[in-house]
């Protein structure tokens, strides 16, 4: 009971401070990009931010070794055995330039429209990938979720100017766009979390952070050279909120692992889902943002959807276990790490 307590509060902490870091990272880029203008290239920091989860990452696994047991064998046997958190990678650039081709051939209302979708392909890949069932409460939840999400974001998609879609772009292929990228986010979601928690390989979160890391960084580094670096050119426009938004990015990517880790997949989506609304709230106060009646009533329908779903009586799915692999993983990672020890 008191095991099972201790979960409860550690898994409540991650979520809060979550929200908190998905709040603050929306506020600091809307003051820094929307307030001040500031035209540093989003792929240079986004790049910056893996970096440093890379370099933290690799720092907490050498620090847990055991006396003997030397870093840079563990480290190069990691990047071995990548391939898992390189796939999450390509998912993720692929994601981004789907959003790329859609808000190039529809409006950007449609386009957050679609886009609450995100909330439901979580809930079905993981009734499909991890074979969980749902109560109906919790559905009629995230439905709800949903459409609040949706009413919210109504200054968005009820705007004249938002409503246009790009002069000879292709609505068809815009709709498809923005399809599959909810579509690959709810199914990567759901991939990180079974490889977390189902992989026989049973690496650490630092283990699979660096990983992640590894495979994102080729990826934003070609993103930056097809941006040319930006308006302001390669390293150009950098400022301290530069710099504050790549470490809330890095530190954005850790918490989410760690709250798929002692959480799942939905309750890391409730987290950024409250962080929307917290994070127009800071903007309309603190920056003179939209915050109308519509989306007071809709921001107590998201809280209230949260509620329900977390606080749902029904029986607690039994936590996901290991898969069972017809050789003894730890038991070959053990062996290649000390064999490589010998060598250094």
């Amino acid at each position: 009971m008191v095991f099972k307590s201790m979960m409860n509060s550690t898994k409540l902490f991650v979520l809060v401070v979550l929200c908190l870091q998905n709040t603050f990272f929306t506020v600091l880029r809307r003051y820094s990009q929307g307030v001040l203008r500031e035209n540093y290239s989003k792929y240079e920091v986004l790049l910056a931010g893996e970096v440093v989860k890379m370099l933290y990452s690799a720092y907490k696994i050498s620090s847990s070794l055991s006396p003997g047991e030397k870093s840079i064998p563990k480290l190069q046997y990691l990047m071995r055995r990548s391939s898992k958190m390189a796939v999450l990678a390509l998912i993720y650039g692929a994601m981004n330039i789907l959003s790329f081709v859609s808000l190039r051939n529809i409006s950007a209302g449609i386009f957050t429209i679609f886009a609450q979708l995100k909330i439901l392909t979580t809930a079905t890949c993981s009734s499909v990938m991890l074979r969980r069932s749902y109560s109906m409460t919790k559905w009629r939840a995230l439905i709800s979720l949903m459409m609040g999400v949706l009413l919210f974001s109504e200054p968005i998609w009820n705007n004249k100017e938002n409503s246009a879609n790009p002069e000879g772009g292709n609505v068809i292929l815009g709709t498809a766009a923005v399809l599959i990228e909810v579509t690959l986010s709810g199914f990567a979601s759901i991939y990180f979390e079974k490889v977390i928690k189902t992989d026989p390989e049973q690496l650490g979160i630092w283990e699979r952070n660096y990983q992640l890391s590894l495979g994102s960084i080729p990826i934003y580094v070609g993103f930056m050279i097809w941006d040319e670096g930006g308006p302001a050119g390669y390293g150009g426009g950098w400022s301290m909120n530069a710099v504050m938004l790549a470490v809330l990015g890095a530190a954005g990517g850790m918490l989410v692992a760690l709250s798929i880790k002692h959480g799942d997949s939905i309750l890391k989506t409730l987290a950024t889902t409250g962080a929307i609304i917290f994070s127009a709230t800071l903007d309309h106060f603190l920056l003179g943002g939209p915050l109308t009646p519509i989306m007071m009533i809709a921001g107590v329908q998201v809280i209230i959807s949260i509620c329900n779903y977390t606080f749902d009586a029904s029986p607690p799915e039994p936590p996901l276990q290991p898969e069972k692999s017809k050789h003894d993983n730890s038991q070959e990672t053990e062996m290649l790490i000390k064999a490589e020890n010998g060598k250094v």
